[in-house]
């Protein structure tokens, strides 16, 4: 008998599926009622709405602008709220919880320390509340049936200047739930060059760091981060299309040097199509980069930026994906294994990931069709002369 040929995934499927995470916000995931809830608890008053349900629709509506100053303007709302070791601690395991409900099963959350200081917690204290969160979210999708790693990226942001202390805080706490460094927010006027020495201490210390590049500005930003900074992965990366060149009237497509590098040392993308298309990095899932730079055999990751404000999951952006590439379960799969090695944890611990977790999870729904076949087949007697028999 021979293979049905590959078949489009159910939502129901995708939602099912093994899915690895590498590029989400903290502060861009709060649970609307949760921002609610602790906003009314520390008489914080400035928030747009205080029904959950519209909170929601405004952060969303509010981060569809096309532009990605505007984006990163709603972040005011939630950081206000996650100023306390309880909020932090809340918002971190409602985090694993929720991405374990949606089948991630290995997830590096991003978040930055000096973000969270307004009411007296120290840099430490932060990093502790964050990481005991985690740890109770895990424990909490454990009971629910679900199963998710959580590893913490530390972020700097860019255009502030505590880079090296918090590249030296990742450091410390490297042992402890933190795998990875990160620079962020708006790229124009803040080059990642700013910050070498951070990047440069992290080398020396055999640490791991991606940096956001090639989401807002273009090949110059991904260039520094790569050649400069020395990332080992590419927050967003999607600009590196522009180096890109498809052939006329369908000839081969031409790579430039940048391109070239990119795709042969398999610099790990950190694409965000949503996110991509909210902030003009991108103008619809159909003509997102990433179904050419899939097809170009790029590393190319898949990941949700910040469920909050692009009202997604990693099983919507799939869902997208499937829809606008007609994407089978083995491109999720692929997509998925390029995420799991990639990820900031050791090499015997992702490849135990890749072949235990996630390719036995694919092989279980690819197989479903053979049960499904068998329960539609007819009977091939009534039930009556059954009971004859």
């Amino acid at each position: 008998m021979q293979n049905p040929k590959p078949s489009i995934p159910t939502p129901e499927q995708i939602r099912r599926a093994p899915k690895a995470l590498l590029h989400d916000h903290l502060d861009g995931g709060l649970r609307p009622g949760t921002i609610v809830e602790l906003a009314r608890a520390i008489g914080y008053d400035a928030l747009p709405e205080t029904d959950p349900d519209k909170l929601g629709v405004w952060f969303r509506e509010a981060a569809d602008s096309g532009s990605l100053e505007r984006y990163l303007e709603t972040f005011a709302h939630t950081c206000a709220v996650m100023q306390t070791r309880d909020a932090l601690v809340r918002v971190a395991a409602e985090c694993a919880e929720d991405l374990a409900a949606d089948g991630v099963v290995y997830a590096e959350i991003r978040y930055a320390p000096e973000q969270h200081l307004e009411s007296g917690l120290t840099l430490e204290q932060v990093v502790e509340a964050v990481n005991d969160g985690f740890r109770e979210g895990e424990r909490r999708a454990r009971e629910d049936g679900n199963r998710i790693r959580v590893g913490a990226l530390l972020t700097a942001m860019r255009h502030a200047a505590r880079s090296q202390e918090i590249a030296e805080l990742a450091n410390r706490y490297r042992d402890l739930g933190v795998v990875g460094f990160d620079i962020a927010g708006a790229e124009a006027g803040y080059p990642p060059t700013r910050h070498l020495d951070a990047f440069e201490y992290l080398k020396r210390e055999n640490n791991h760091f991606t940096i956001h590049a090639g989401e807002a500005f273009g090949l110059p930003s991904i260039w520094q981060a790569l050649q400069w900074c020395g990332a080992d992965r590419l927050g967003h990366g999607v600009r590196i299309i522009d180096d890109v060149h498809p052939g006329k009237e369908g000839g081969p497509v031409k790579l430039g040097r940048l391109a070239s590098y990119v795709r042969d040392k398999r610099v790990p993308l950190e694409m965000c199509p949503t996110s991509n298309l909210q902030t003009g990095a991108a103008e619809s899932y159909a003509t997102h980069p990433i179904g050419l730079l899939r097809r170009l055999h790029f590393r190319v990751t898949v990941n949700t930026d910040n469920r909050l404000m692009s009202g997604t999951s990693m099983s919507r952006e799939f869902e997208h994906l499937v829809e606008a590439f007609d994407y089978t379960l083995d491109d999720m799969q692929w997509f998925t294994v390029n995420a799991m090695k990639s990820a900031f944890i050791p090499f015997d611990e992702r490849l135990a990931m890749i072949n235990e977790v996630i390719k036995p999870g694919y092989a279980e729904l690819k197989a479903e069709w053979l049960f499904q076949q068998s329960a539609s087949a007819p009977t091939l007697a009534s039930d009556s002369a059954a009971d004859e028999g």
